[in-house]
């Protein structure tokens, strides 16, 4: 097997139409219903190799565009040759991921014959039966996480005969997750003779490059630029404790009083909740923003928000992606993100339209190796900032016989805090950590049926 990868010369970014590529009637007709008229690059560049039955290795991060990159091309053949047993399987780390792509299926195949099934954990307990139901009659596309997927196989009743596209999309991330072995047992799994490899990743380390020359076969390869933090964001970080850090937030927000909009990430909605009424409490004028909340509620806020009728919002990452409100003058990651990416899109929601803004983390211990690797995205060291004299003892592990491993100890409120960050249950049961993002907490929950697509204007990526 040839594992070199043909290197796509670099290529100016010159605009590229949907109509110019050889997709069919039906998805054309659909793009120019969502208003999708220009490629982005990784499209231009993805889409073409993917028709030709290519495998493609992309570098491309969530934001470029990339779920229609690999989207496209499996609903052009489906749409030209439709099927009925399982013909696509789109491995996702996280049930988010998955049911975002779900719901990007919807608009881009209204017009095609195409139907799909999101299999993922952490719904009720008659999931498993519907899943395994639509895996017995048929779901030409399946969008799954590893573990989930995993599940159903060990029963013996999907037929993967007839799987010609595999994607692994946030590849990255799924190994660092510990998704390898699964990934693998899947692709043990497959018709090799007749299977693409769809292969996308934020980042091309040394593992990665090794795991894509094991499974694809003279694969293109692709890298879009990864975007980083504009200049004129004020990046800095604290070192503290997490039973500290609300009490920090406070101080923080005693010198940032003639701020007009400030935003606060935090890992889990309860955070969210527990920050918001400390807040208040205090005679801040702070909501919370986050998928517990009704539509309409979320842009009441978000209008107060634009207004200045609130100047604090605290959020999950409901509000990291799509958010476009001019003049936030501060971002406070009040849990550094699990994703590196993530933090990019966080503290880009400050210095807008031109303007200067300002980025704060708090940084504990056991994210000390996430703000890492963020460090390495962006390609610079983000300046630490000493604790206030009266948290001189916030540090992480230093004093209060370890309040930061986990065990009991204050978080600024006078309660304990239990067993300090949490877990987050994973397809199939696995166990996995949360990584202070909100990978399991936001989002609705589908029913597990597969589905005919009705008319929907989703993001591209």
């Amino acid at each position: 097997m040839n594992n070199t990868p043909d290197q796509t010369p670099p290529v100016e970014e010159e605009v590229v139409y949907f109509d110019e590529l050889d997709l069919v009637d039906e998805l054309l007709d659909a793009l120019d219903d969502m208003g999708f008229e220009v490629c982005t690059p990784i499209q231009a560049q993805a889409i073409p190799p993917s028709l030709e039955g290519r495998d493609v290795l992309a570098v491309a991060q969530t934001g470029t565009g990339k779920t229609a990159a690999f989207l496209l091309p499996i609903l052009d053949k489906l749409t030209r040759e439709p099927v009925k047993k399982v013909n696509t399987i789109i491995l996702e780390p996280t049930r988010e991921l998955a049911m975002q792509v779900d719901r990007q299926l919807e608009g881009f195949s209204f017009y095609t014959p195409a139907s799909s099934i999101a299999i993922y954990g952490g719904r009720d307990g008659h999931s498993m039966a519907r899943e395994s139901k639509a895996l017995k009659t048929g779901a030409p596309i399946v969008v799954a996480t590893p573990g989930r997927l995993i599940a159903h196989l060990d029963l013996g009743y999907a037929d993967l005969s007839e799987v010609h596209h595999l994607v692994l999309d946030e590849a990255d991330r799924m190994l660092d997750m510990g998704f390898v072995n699964d990934m693998m047992k899947i692709i043990n799994l497959l018709p090799k003779d007749k299977l693409q490899i769809l292969f996308y990743s934020a980042t091309m380390p040394t593992k990665i490059r090794k795991f894509s020359r094991e499974i694809l076969k003279d694969p293109v390869e692709i890298s879009i630029a990864i975007s980083k933090p504009a200049e004129k964001i004020d990046q800095k970080a604290f070192d503290v404790a997490d039973w500290a850090k609300i009490s920090l937030i406070e101080h923080i927000l005693k010198d940032k009083q003639d701020l007009e909009r400030i935003l606060i990430f935090c890992g889990r909605k309860k955070t969210v909740r527990d920050l918001t009424r400390r807040l208040q409490r205090k005679g801040h004028k702070a909501e919370s923003v986050s998928s517990d909340l009704e539509q309409q509620e979320r842009e009441d806020r978000l209008a107060d928000f634009r207004s200045g009728k609130i100047p604090i919002v605290i959020a999950t990452d409901v509000l990291s992606r799509g958010i476009h409100i001019d003049g936030i003058d501060l971002v406070i990651n009040f849990d550094v993100p699990g994703d590196a990416e993530d933090y990019v899109h966080r503290i880009g929601r400050t210095a807008r339209a031109s303007a200067e803004g300002e980025a704060i983390t708090l940084i504990s211990r056991e994210d000390r190796h996430r703000f890492k690797r963020i460090e390495e995205l962006v390609d610079m060291k983000v300046r630490r900032i000493p604790l206030p004299d009266e948290l001189g003892d916030a540090e992480p592990g230093q004093g209060g016989g370890g309040r930061d491993s986990g065990g009991r100890g204050r978080d600024g409120s006078g309660r304990g805090r239990g067993r300090g960050r949490g877990k987050k249950r994973s397809s199939g049961g696995r166990s996995q950590s949360s990584g202070g993002g909100s990978q399991s907490s936001d989002g609705p929950k589908g029913d597990g049926k597969p589905k005919k697509f009705g008319r929907r204007k989703p993001r591209q990526d």
